[in-house]
């Protein structure tokens, strides 16, 4: 039985929504050099409109919950998002359960949608990563991440956990966040080849129990 509020799921979307404003705003904030301060104080507000709006929701839903403390743990990602407003971005990954839940049975598989919250999580994360980074690394002494591309170069590597090695970050934070996009890379790579071998074992036995050979 689903005891999920149908409230939440009419949130969803328009927190998605928000989710992609917010890193709208900080890469606008990030990328543009020279911004006249209209566009600056804009994206600042937009910033902390959609941060008190998601703390607003945070707060509605616990007191719904009726948990207290333990609301926290529970809740463990939106916690997560409103500590680290970069990580907000992740909220749009339950768009498509909100969408499905409106509209019947979700059309995909377990595995499947698993995958695809990877896919997009790895987007989200990679691209507002590199912001972060090339926020704290332009212009640091001896810094080898010099440009948004070799940001995005870093960032895509570092989620592989290739890791080449020919751009680092330099500075505390910057490492700091290399840290956190390692443990996400690799946190997102196992979901992946989990959900990707348990759907080709889902495949070799329904295979069997047909009395065929597999994939044929």
């Amino acid at each position: 039985m689903d005891n999920r509020d149908p409230r939440e799921d009419r949130a969803e979307i328009p927190l998605a929504v928000a989710s992609l404003l917010f890193l709208a705003a900080y890469a606008l904030l990030v990328l543009s050099s020279g911004l006249p301060d209209v566009w600056h104080s804009l994206a600042l507000a937009v910033i902390a409109a959609v941060w008190l709006l998601f703390a607003l929701d945070y707060a509605a839903r616990w007191r719904r919950s009726g948990q207290g403390p333990r609301f926290v743990r529970t809740h463990w990602l939106d916690t997560l998002v409103l500590l680290l407003p970069l990580l907000r971005p992740l909220r749009i990954v339950r768009l498509y359960e909100a969408v499905t839940r409106r509209r019947g049975q979700p059309r995909f598989s377990l595995q499947a949608r698993v995958m695809f919250y990877a896919g997009v999580s790895v987007l989200l994360i990679g691209f507002a990563g590199a912001l972060a980074v090339y926020q704290q690394e332009r212009g640091a002494p001896g810094a080898t991440i010099r440009t948004f591309g070799d940001s995005v170069w870093w960032a895509c590597s570092t989620l592989a956990t290739v890791g080449y090695g020919d751009v680092t970050p330099v500075t505390f934070m910057g490492r700091t966040i290399a840290v956190a996009l390692m443990a996400c890379g690799l946190a997102l790579l196992g979901a992946v080849t989990g959900s990707f071998a348990s759907w080709l074992m889902t495949v070799f036995s329904t295979d069997e129990e047909r009395g065929r050979p597999p994939g044929s």
